[in-house]
């Protein structure tokens, strides 16, 4: 499953050329073998190696005895390209639980030699319009207590330990010394991703190339999408954000860097740990100078002192004239610009520290 919104719209046609090409059919794969390695062990949980056929090839796959399906398919994903939205795993005996994704891989007694189908679709540059895709529609508040919990099972830290052993972070542009972390949702934080448009720049939230200029004096910006780096890559090139003279993008991040956790309340979920930024950049970022955007705050869960739900950009045909939420955020995030902590403050009040620092000013 995905965190974000599940699903990855297709822009409507621009200026800007799309690859043209005519989508492979769907593989079924003639076996996959999953055995144990051996009784190797991490921090006490049981790695195991899958070797997954697919198309004709064989894939290796490193798992935990922890990591639910969801997070299979990711490594399937990141050894096939498949997305895992597109992976069905098949096997008789255990079909009804490779379909839920929120099984943990030590729940289905995987022995030596078990075989089973991969049924997947390669999607690389084609740009379609997923109108079957689901939405999420509303995001759902997690309590406190739970939050912490969340962030501080060891479980989750050793999936968060194992994400930044995969997934390494390719640089665009080098870190700047002395400068803040600004992460960057996409969908529904700087575009409107579900409406339909003939440029797609009629989707782009007002004023971004506006804010991203006036913040990158401050911030370093990276941009972390529950969407495939394709899709990213895409979006970011159409909107003009990874070629404008007037900022740089330090990075762009996708699904793969996303781990699954669980919750008594929602059941299990992916999320943005920004600990694998901080692991990856230890001498330039971490939880004191570091602060995420996104429209769900269950995506930064594993970090919440350092996230910022962003009013959804929706419906922009109709709110593109009205919608003023960068211009007022910008004005946060150069007021906190010189703060030595961006983690003691409470960023659920961030209009209300932009009104008082506003006051401040006229009163001086």
């Amino acid at each position: 499953m995905e965190s974000g919104r599940g699903t990855e719209r297709a822009m409507e046609s621009s200026s800007t050329p799309v690859p043209e090409a005519a989508p492979p059919p769907v593989v079924a794969a003639d076996s996959a073998i999953a055995s144990r390695s051996g009784g190797e062990v991490e921090d006490g949980v049981e790695e195991m190696t899958l070797t997954v056929r697919w198309s004709g090839k064989e894939y290796t796959v490193r798992v935990c005895g922890d990591d639910s399906v969801a997070e299979l398919k990711r490594r399937i994903c990141e050894a096939t390209t498949v997305l895992p939205k597109r992976q069905k795993l098949l096997y008789p005996k255990l079909a009804a639980k490779l379909n839920d994704d929120s099984i943990l891989l030590s729940q289905l007694n995987l022995k030596p030699s078990v075989k089973m189908t991969m049924i997947g679709t390669v999607e690389d540059d084609i740009i379609i319009d997923q109108v079957d895709s689901p939405e999420i529609i509303d995001d759902f508040e997690i309590g406190q207590d739970e939050v912490i919990d969340i962030k501080d099972k060891d479980v989750n830290k050793q999936k968060l330990r194992r994400r930044i052993s995969h997934y390494k972070i390719k640089l665009l542009n080098p870190c700047r010394e002395g400068k803040k972390l600004l992460v960057l949702d996409i969908d529904y934080t700087l575009f409107d991703h579900k409406s339909s448009a003939e440029n797609p720049l009629e989707l782009m939230r007002p004023y971004l190339h506006e804010f991203l200029t006036a913040i990158y004096a401050e911030y370093d910006i990276i941009i972390w999408s529950a969407t495939s780096m394709k899709w990213v890559e895409l979006k970011m090139g159409q909107l003009g954000v990874l070629n404008n003279p007037n900022y740089k993008i330090t990075a762009l991040l996708d699904h793969l860097a996303m781990i699954t956790v669980q919750s008594d309340s929602h059941g299990t979920f992916d999320c943005k740990p920004l600990g694998l930024i901080w692991a990856q950049f230890p001498e330039f970022y971490n939880s004191k100078n570091t602060i995420m955007f996104d429209d769900l705050r269950r995506n930064f869960v594993m970090n919440p002192q350092n996230g910022l739900t962003i009013k959804p950009f929706k419906r922009a045909h109709l709110n593109r004239s009205s919608d003023q939420e960068l211009v007022k955020l910008t004005q946060y995030l150069l007021a906190i610009a010189d703060l030595p902590d961006l983690s003691q403050l409470d960023h659920r009040y961030w209009e209300l520290y932009t009104e008082d620092s506003t006051k401040r000013r006229r009163h001086r």
